[in-house]
């Protein structure tokens, strides 16, 4: 009689013991890492070294001359042209090796040169083709074909890093400002990796973020794509300048202590052939899954077969490319959810546990995320990954060894919609705070996120960002320091407390999109036919807040205040929220976390002159208010005295705590100080 199979203990169902009816599903996904792990990397390789493909895929330099690989099974032929051979599409046949790959060999240092275009012609049957080699690291715009070219970048004087710490020090907790560098200028055009470095960074610094996380950097041609439709993986994008640039911007801000994370598409590629890895060997199924399988029905994308051995080391390669060359502190992973669901997540409520666990689970992805984590870890131990992910994946962000996905972080992307549908939906008396306390503070056990209340997603052209939802047509008219209207009061006081009570509660990491910490009031809407090619709106206003005339300025001085307080008393690293007191008719908020106690009044009228304000969780003595969303600086009418001395006492039905004023659409917090 055979023994019935010993269960593997995995931390996972200790940390969600709703998990323990899922632990066949769990020990699937493990059974599947191990198997994909020893098939790629066999009994002795790790993943750093497996993941190496583009050093031995694109151009290489040899000790004669150059040689070129690209792995193409479904090609009949491939002639490598360029420059360098007057675009002769016959003199540079490439020679095929069993395992599919095509090389070349080119002798003389000189054969190839820096700055020379080059691309492939590829037959297959009885069509011949161009294409862009897949591990090309720089791509650029024929401005006479409007089509693009691969470019052979090897600069004579390599780029001299001086960011000795890099790969050494940990930033804990994250503060992302979350940036595109196209349009982080004020001029009505496309910003570059240099503008960024030379201005933007040292005020990213200055107002207290600690990282900053770039989107659209993989290389894309169609610009007004947001940097989500990728073409060429291992390239800079060339929209911003040379790979150069982005490596001095990337240095500098590692001068200044901070991160740069890069949001890094791998959950679908453009669907572009002449400039994109689609059919690059003339098959729809090289990288991609085949056939209707391989679109993704929402965007008109090409999605990777995460099964295909091939596609694993084009991906992970990928992810160790960015770290080694562009010395990257690690990712954003963008459309987690659309990887890990066949049906990518569309119209699930995920409201049921089994959801997460069945036949709609794409098992493959959930191992290249696996391998993903660990080898950026691998490679740099105080990496960062962030996971954008919406259905609530259990383990997304516990460690893999332990049954999990391994991210550090996920998006607490449910916050910044539940800020729209209340903004949106209900007036101010219809808030409920039971719903908003709920909506900030539940999470997975031991999973950590980072906190936002808007990024990029609600600033696009069709949307509308916070303040402007509540300002509308007054933010271009009711925006004088001099001026003051119900509609632009009531939205700069929200604002404040809407990020703020975000950042107290929402997460072990903060996140905000570029401009919207002073209120930019401008949608983003890219060039295209229908605006005249227009960069009127893709692009950032700072001169806003430079002038010192508007309320702009307000909003600013208050995110700056607002990061500065969360450092100094470690918000996001205190997990032990309490809610002290829900006040539903009188629209107040109490909790304390760590040592401090915070109170919001989101009441648009009452300002009560004696609300109890519970601090048993603290304990009794003296306390003294520290931060004050009310402040002159802020824009407020500076009605909390940080000097006043308040002195715990016991009440009946209330317990220990004191008597405050507290205003409406105000947040006051208070320390013990004795």
């Amino acid at each position: 009689m055979n023994k019935p199979r010993k269960q593997k203990q995995y931390k996972i169902l200790s940390i969600d013991p709703g998990l323990k009816p899922f632990y066949d599903d769990i020990a699937l996904r493990m059974d599947r890492n191990a198997e994909v792990r020893k098939k790629l990397l066999g009994k002795k390789a790790d993943l750093p070294s497996f993941a190496n493909g583009y050093m031995y895929y694109g151009f290489s330099r040899t000790d004669t001359g150059w040689v070129y690989r690209e792995w193409a099974p479904g090609a009949d032929a491939i002639h490598l042209i360029g420059d360098f051979n007057n675009w002769n599409r016959k003199s540079h046949p490439m020679t095929k090796l069993p395992d599919g790959t095509w090389e070349i060999y080119l002798e003389g240092e000189n054969a190839l040169r820096h700055g020379q275009r080059v691309k492939i012609e590829v037959t297959r049957g009885k069509n011949k083709f161009d294409r862009i080699p897949a591990y090309i690291r720089r791509v650029v715009q024929n401005h006479e074909t409007n089509q693009f070219d691969g470019q052979i970048w090897a600069p004579p004087v390599p780029f001299q890093w001086t960011d000795g710490g890099y790969g050494k020090r940990k930033v804990s907790p994250p503060f992302i400002y979350e940036a595109h560098i196209g349009m982080a200028q004020d001029k009505e055009g496309i910003g570059t990796y240099r503008e960024f470095a030379d201005f933007n960074l040292q005020y990213i610094h200055d107002i207290g973020y600690n990282t900053v996380q770039l989107m659209a950097v993989q290389e894309h041609s169609y610009y007004a794509s947001f940097g989500y439709q990728v073409t060429n993986f291992f390239a800079a994008s060339s929209w911003y300048g040379e790979p150069e640039d982005l490596k001095y911007l990337i240095n500098k801000a590692h001068e200044l202590g901070m991160y740069v994370l890069l949001d890094v598409v791998h959950s679908h590629a453009s669907a572009n052939t002449s400039d994109g890895l689609n059919e690059l060997d003339g098959t729809d199924n090289q990288y991609f899954i085949g056939g209707g399988w391989g679109w993704h029905p929402a965007w008109g994308t090409k999605l990777f077969d995460y099964g295909k051995y091939e596609t694993l080391h084009f991906l992970l390669s990928n992810l160790k490319f960015w770290l080694e060359e562009y010395h990257f502190d690690g990712f954003r992973f963008d459309g987690v959810t659309s990887m890990i669901y066949q049906d990518h997540g569309l119209g699930s409520a995920f409201t049921q546990y089994s959801q997460y666990f069945s036949l709609n689970t794409n098992v493959n992805a959930i191992t290249y995320l696996q391998l993903a984590n660990e080898l950026i870890h691998s490679v740099n131990p105080f990496a960062i990954t962030i996971a954008e992910e919406m259905s609530g994946m259990p383990g997304m962000c516990i460690p893999v060894r332990s049954g999990g996905i391994g991210f550090d972080y996920r998006l607490s992307m449910g916050v910044p919609d539940f800020w729209v549908k209340l903004l949106r939906d209900y007036s101010d008396e219809q808030w409920d705070m039971g719903k908003m306390w709920y909506e900030l503070t539940t999470r997975r056990p031991q999973e950590k996120n980072v906190g936002y209340c808007e990024s990029h997603d609600q600033a696009l052209v069709g949307d509308k960002t916070l303040i402007f939802r509540m300002a509308d047509a007054e933010m271009y008219t009711g925006m004088d320091k001099i001026y003051h209207s119900v509609v632009i009061d009531r939205a700069i006081a929200l604002h404040k407390m809407i990020r703020f009570i975000t950042l107290s509660l929402a997460g072990e990491g903060y996140l905000n999109f570029m401009g919207n910490e002073f209120g930019h009031p401008e949608w983003i809407d890219f060039p295209r036919e229908g605006n005249g090619w227009s960069h009127k709106y893709a692009r950032r206003q700072w001169s806003l807040v430079e002038n010192g005339y508007l309320k702009y300025q307000w909003l600013a001085n208050f995110d700056k205040a607002m990061l500065k307080f969360a450092r100094k008393y470690r918000v996001l690293n205190k997990e032990d929220a309490v809610n002290l007191w829900i006040d539903q008719p009188g629209k107040i908020i109490a909790f304390s976390k760590g040592d401090l106690v915070y109170v919001f009044n989101f009441n648009p009228t009452h300002s009560p002159t004696d609300f109890f304000l519970p601090v048993h969780t603290v304990g009794p003595g003296k306390y003294r208010a520290i931060f004050s969303t009310d402040d002159l600086d802020f824009g407020g009418m500076d009605r909390i005295s940080k000097n006043y001395d308040y002195y715990t006492k016991v009440v009946k039905d209330h317990g220990l705590g004191f008597n405050i004023y507290i205003p409406s659409r105000t947040a006051v917090v208070f320390r013990k100080v004795d």
